[in-house]
């Protein structure tokens, strides 16, 4: 079943943050856009590079009002030991979340239950909680971060422009689509 369209259920956790630990909630989600990042584990080979990519993007996704999340089945004390000893982790300023318990992973349908680890998903979240966009990689597929700004400013816009929405490729300030009986058929 799929969770587009849904709002997130409730979750509190533990994550690692600039140095502290801090609680987390789905509550945290409402009233801005976010972006959560699963991964299966700290300490291994591509996440790594996901992670520091998804950094890379992090100042652009801020001035567009996202919040950013990465997620593993790992604790935060993890979390900051490996944000303490790795160079590209090091550099990491948004929220790494701990999910020990499996139970967010299990909310967003991730968790590889044989492995106990999570896949590689990213969720957009809007500012009331609910997933708008999905996207699941097979393990040995790292992701790439810059994806996210369109997917975000399509979703901001169509969020802005009720009746209107983004065709593929869909760049800001791009023509639109007003989906009509009219339209059906001509494009």
């Amino acid at each position: 079943m799929s969770l587009i369209g849904k709002e997130i259920e409730a979750f509190e956790a533990k994550a690692y943050h600039k140095g502290e630990f801090i609680d987390v909630s789905s509550e945290d989600f409402k009233g801005k856009w976010n972006i959560v990042c699963f991964y299966p584990a700290d300490f291994t080979f591509v996440c790594p590079t996901e992670l520091e990519d998804l950094q890379g993007q992090y100042a652009t996704l801020k001035d567009l009002g996202v919040e950013v999340y990465s997620v593993s089945t790992d604790t935060h004390f993890t979390h900051k030991a490996w944000h303490d000893h790795s160079d590209a982790i090091g550099k990491i300023e948004y929220i790494m979340i701990g999910d020990p318990s499996h139970k967010i992973s299990r909310i967003f349908d991730v968790l590889d239950e044989e492995e106990g680890a999570a896949n590689r998903g990213t969720f957009i979240i809007d500012p009331d909680g609910v997933v708008q966009a999905i996207e699941i990689n097979a393990d040995g597929i790292g992701r790439d971060a810059s994806t996210l700004i369109n997917k975000i400013k399509a979703g901001q816009y169509v969020r802005n422009h009720p009746g209107e929405v983004c065709p593929a490729k869909w760049q800001e300030g791009e023509e639109t689509l007003t989906p009509s009986f009219d339209l059906v058929g001509k494009i």
